[in-house]
């Protein structure tokens, strides 16, 4: 089992920033690729970005490319999502989860999630 929490969510006005954390515990984290994913409300969840097990590769969502970067940090069990020049459109639950095999972008792919923490985008 891995356990994830997710943190840094909040409310930001639209050009703002906000960088969300993910912390995972029980197996080792480096065995598993991480993906972020966001679900508004009415809205299917969506792939959001993905890193490999290493921090190699990476790869985003068309809608957040140049925008949010993700970063991992395996000796602290730790992913980052930077998210800048934030919209209103951005406003979302974001979650985190662990993938054993690739960064899918198939949500169905993914084995492990995190409960998700709040963004919020004022225009």
């Amino acid at each position: 089992q891995v356990q994830l929490v997710e943190s840094g969510g909040g409310l930001v006005q639209a050009g703002g920033f906000l960088r969300l954390s993910c912390a995972a515990s029980g197996r080792t984290f480096s065995n598993y690729a991480m993906g972020w994913f966001r679900q508004a409300p009415g809205k299917e969840r969506e792939f959001v970005a993905g890193i490999s097990f290493l921090g190699v590769k990476s790869q985003y969502a068309d809608s957040v490319k140049g925008r949010f970067t993700i970063s991992r940090d395996n000796a602290k069990n730790t992913v980052f999502l930077q998210m800048n020049s934030l919209k209103p459109e951005d406003t979302a639950v974001y979650y985190c989860a662990a993938d054993s095999r690739y960064y899918s972008t198939n949500r169905d792919e993914y084995d492990y999630w995190g409960q998700g923490t709040q963004v919020t985008v004022s225009s």
